[in-house]
């Protein structure tokens, strides 16, 4: 987590509940008291290890950093769709738009439904791992 971060932030950004963090999190006892680089679970124990889930194609604007968008790099690194000039990072850019396009059209998508946004369809199927903050 960083400076600013609330759980209520970080909830809607994972598409998951306040009440299910605070599940999630029983080391967690007053929930308006977070901390700077604390760790979190953002969903249920028993699925770690398994793939982001589609966080909406409203996700992806420049404002927006996150890990996921560093994990989404490195997964279009490795299906050889990168447009990346020194590697992903957190903060949603141009190289990350251009590196998903790529994505998509690898998928046979075409027109609109590549342009670089990514749609819940393509996002599945790209298998971005859970990210843990």
């Amino acid at each position: 987590m960083k400076r600013g971060d609330t759980l209520s932030k970080i909830a809607v950004m994972h598409r998951v509940t306040l009440d299910q963090i605070l599940e999630w999190n029983p080391q967690i006892t007053n929930p308006d008291l977070i901390y700077p680089g604390q760790r979190i679970r953002v969903a249920p124990p028993e699925m770690e290890g398994e793939y982001e889930p589609f966080p909406g194609a409203d996700f992806f604007q420049p404002s927006v950093s996150s890990p996921i968008i560093e994990a989404m790099g490195y997964r279009l690194i490795e299906e050889g769709c990168s447009a990346y000039a020194d590697g992903p990072d957190s903060q949603w850019s141009e190289a990350d738009r251009k590196s998903y396009a790529k994505w998509q059209r690898k998928l046979g998508f075409g027109g609109r439904d590549a342009d670089g946004i990514p749609g819940r369809k393509s996002w599945e199927r790209l298998h971005v791992p859970a990210v843990y903050e």
